[in-house]
């Protein structure tokens, strides 16, 4: 808008004001309006009224971008006129004598009209640019779902930062108590049996949810029917995460798929585990990685004597040793750089802290480039297992904690072989230290699949890809694992650890395998994007040792429930201990050689089951 229209409005509204303030001031009497020559007086305040607005510039801000420092001008302007003015009066009145000038009571009922209307003015005008700018058609139409009180300050803060461009439709919420109440005027409905209709026929954009402890099996329901109805999900993160206790809109995230594959993880608090692991020396190899550090968080609830993270990773034990000293303050850890293929270095370690237990997580675990580097497979994944529990043995460990993995069942890569092999030498070692009678250390092995957004895993691949905007590349239409969530991987280690009293090999319940090609679609569709327009889906083909579905047990396996529901013993015949033991070495032996075939030979001998696929070892299995 011109400055010059901006000018003539405001001498408009004040001329409207001056008029106002007589007619309010002598009850609406028209009469009084000749009687005390009123337009005559007019032009004089329109005249020293526009002097102070061309003193104050109020005429030169910008409409739309009214701000306060835009009204503290205009307080100015009308307060130096007014003053002006009645300073006018009372010379025209005492000094000179006459009486027809302006009352005093109508410049002050003026003064008050004419900041009234010109703020509103000014208000308004902004108002229409917004709404102008942002009609209710381009608006985002939101649902909050979760009227509790996080959905209330949820509302407020967009309506706060964002209200101009979202539209409240309504909040859903699961609790029929409080169908048709209203928060802030926006109405609370209960969400309709066919939640993907109700939200298509509210024409729905978007849908925040704002509930802390909402069950998984819901809020899996609840995004599916926002993915199938094409409406973009975002979750308000907990309370303790807010700023200063407060919720920003930037804080609002979009729904991760680990929020919608995780399974509800219960906190452990059982008297076993304190009695297990409080104030004990605890030894976490691999302490750095995403296993290892998760595994780490939960140890110091039970209040150890002393942690040793032990990683070759540097930057990554620097960050967690940063994270653990800024949130932790009274706890005793040490931090370790080492590499668990260094035995002296090892035996130092254990000569200087003299663990109790020892929760062995680290290794090499990226099939592809173990298929292409079967020595350093042998060396990290085998001789540092070996090294660690023929030391924990010389130092009297009380437990050892082997974390396996699913792709050591009938492996098809040298990785799984390798972890397979890890698995029969701690069994073999703990038959042999009973048959010899040492009662001292026991030997206890973990295995379960995939772990949620663990580094290198598929999913923070996925997302990588997405954000650069594609191609999203999975190997095989048909390719399928299993998944279950860090926090949850780890609670059933300890869990296990806690139960085992040596040789056993405990199988986690890992749910129901699901297909890669679907998990990509999925993280796709929660990125607001479309497939095939916006970003692409591509087959690249099995890699070297990859199996189309993983499996669980070994076909010569048979499993027995626990006293823990999602936990399960794997029982295997009992292996010959020495002659495992005397192999395993003599593998070992063979990695001064370099000679790749030569070690994958020696690995399909020593299982059987070991059979390659996608690979260029597959002319020398075994079985056929």
């Amino acid at each position: 808008m011109p400055r010059q229209l901006v000018f003539g409005l405001d001498i408009c509204l004040c001329a409207l004001s001056f008029f106002m303030a007589y007619l309010l001031r002598y009850n609406f009497d028209l009469k009084k309006y000749t009687e005390l020559s009123v337009v005559q007086m007019l032009p004089i305040v329109l005249v020293v009224r526009a002097i102070a607005f061309y003193y104050f510039r109020t005429y030169a801000g910008i409409l739309r971008y009214t701000s306060l420092d835009d009204l503290r001008k205009l307080f100015l302007a009308l307060t130096a006129s007014s003053f002006l003015l009645i300073f006018a009066q009372l010379v025209y009145n005492k000094l000179l004598g006459f009486q027809n000038f302006i009352p005093i009571s109508v410049l002050l009922i003026d003064f008050l009209g004419s900041i009234l209307a010109m703020s509103l003015f000014r208000v308004w005008a902004k108002i229409v640019h917004y709404e102008w700018q942002h009609s209710s058609s381009s608006k985002v139409n939101v649902v909050i779902f979760g009227a509790g009180e996080v959905g209330s300050i949820t509302l407020q803060t967009l309506q706060q930062d964002m209200g101009t461009y979202y539209n409240f439709v309504t909040f859903l919420d699961d609790d029929k108590a409080k169908q048709n109440l209203i928060i802030n005027g926006v109405p609370i409905t209960c969400p309709a049996a066919d939640l993907e209709k109700h939200l298509a026929s509210l024409q729905v954009d978007l849908l925040i949810v704002a509930v802390q402890q909402l069950p998984i099996a819901r809020r899996r329901t609840l995004v599916e029917a926002c993915l199938n109805a094409g409406v973009q999900v975002l979750v308000v993160p907990p309370v303790y995460k807010w700023i200063n206790g407060e919720l920003s809109f930037k804080q609002i995230r979009e729904v991760r798929i680990e929020d919608v594959l995780g399974r509800p993880a219960a906190e452990i608090d059982s008297p076993l585990l304190h009695k297990e692991l409080q104030n004990r020396t605890i030894l976490v190899t691999g302490a750095a990685g995403s296993i290892g550090s998760e595994l780490v968080r939960q140890l110091i609830k039970f209040k150890p004597k002393q942690l040793i993270l032990l990683d070759q990773a540097e930057s990554a034990l620097y960050d967690l040793e940063l994270e653990l000293t800024e949130l932790y303050v009274k706890l005793h850890f040490e931090v370790v750089l080492g590499d668990i293929c260094h035995k002296e270095r090892m035996e130092a370690v254990f000569r200087s802290f003299r663990p109790e237990l020892v929760f062995h997580c680290a290794a090499y675990k990226h099939v592809p480039v173990m298929e292409e580097n079967p020595t350093e497979s042998l060396n990290t994944n085998i001789l540092g297992t070996k090294i660690l529990a023929d030391l924990a043995i010389k130092y009297q460990a009380q437990k050892f904690v082997l974390l396996s993995t699913d792709k050591a069942v009938n492996p098809t890569s040298v990785m799984g072989a390798s972890k397979r092999l890890c698995e029969m030498y701690v069994q073999a070692l703990d038959h042999y230290l009973r048959d010899s009678g040492n009662k001292r250390t026991r030997f206890v092995t973990t295995r379960f699949g995939n772990v949620l957004g663990s580094t290198g895993s598929v999913i923070p691949r996925f997302r990588k890809q997405i954000e650069d905007g594609g191609p999203v590349t999975v190997t095989h239409p048909d390719i399928s694992r299993y998944f279950m969530s860090i926090r949850e991987a780890c609670q059933l280690v300890l869990e296990a650890a806690s139960m085992g009293t040596g040789g056993e090999i405990y199988i986690f319940d890992m749910g129901d395998s699901i297909k890669i090609v679907d998990l990509a679609k999925k993280m796709i569709k929660l990125s607001g994007l479309t497939l095939g327009k916006d970003i692409q889906l591509v087959y690249t083909g099995l890699r070297p040792g990859e199996k189309l579905e993983e499996e669980l047990f070994h076909e010569n396996e048979s499993v027995q429930a626990t006293a823990h529901p999602k936990i399960r013993l794997a029982n295997l015949p009992t292996p010959h201990s020495e002659q495992v033991l005397h192999e395993t070495q003599a593998l070992i032996d063979l990695f001064a050689s370099q000679n790749n075939v030569a070690v994958i030979k020696k690995m399909k001998q020593l299982v059987p089951e070991y059979v390659s696929q996608n690979s260029v070892y597959q002319k020398f299995d075994v079985r056929k």
